[in-house]
């Protein structure tokens, strides 16, 4: 992969992970926003528990989103953040508000979207340049 895609692979992984981590570790804390607000009163009807409860239960899923994304599993959680980020969008738009918020969202599942395909590409080019090297070692231990 070229210096360049490298560069906003990197971005890309950093802001995806981080983000949701901080975001969800927040569920706990409600320092950057009153998550609760964020659900659906149509969900809320639909949960067994509390509001706040199904909150941390988010939050801790989007740690370890988060964490898979940072790790060696970026692909897998980078499309699990996508998916999740249209299920946040969809839960959004049925409030009645926070349209804008659904839009960025969605903006930021198409950006997860992306990490996971240019991992993909960045993961192919590796095992690319480890066969062609186990080949050329196999040529070199033959030739002797």
């Amino acid at each position: 992969m070229s210096k360049e895609l490298d560069s906003a692979w990197w971005a890309l992984r950093i802001g995806l992970g981080l983000g949701p981590f901080l975001a969800g570790l927040d569920k706990f804390f409600n320092i950057l926003a009153n998550w609760e607000m964020y659900l659906s009163p149509a969900v809320v009807k639909l949960l067994p528990f509390s509001a706040g409860t199904f909150m941390r239960a988010v939050g801790i899923i989007e740690m370890i989103v988060g964490l898979a994304i940072l790790t060696r599993w970026t692909r897998l959680g980078a499309y699990v953040a996508m998916v999740w980020l249209v299920a946040i969008a969809i839960n959004l738009v049925t409030t009645g508000m926070f349209f804008d918020l659904a839009v960025r969202d969605v903006e930021i599942a198409i950006g997860a979207y992306a990490l996971a395909r240019l991992t993909e590409v960045r993961e192919s080019a590796a095992v690319s340049a480890s066969s062609r090297a186990a080949r050329s070692n196999v040529l070199a231990s033959a030739s002797r």
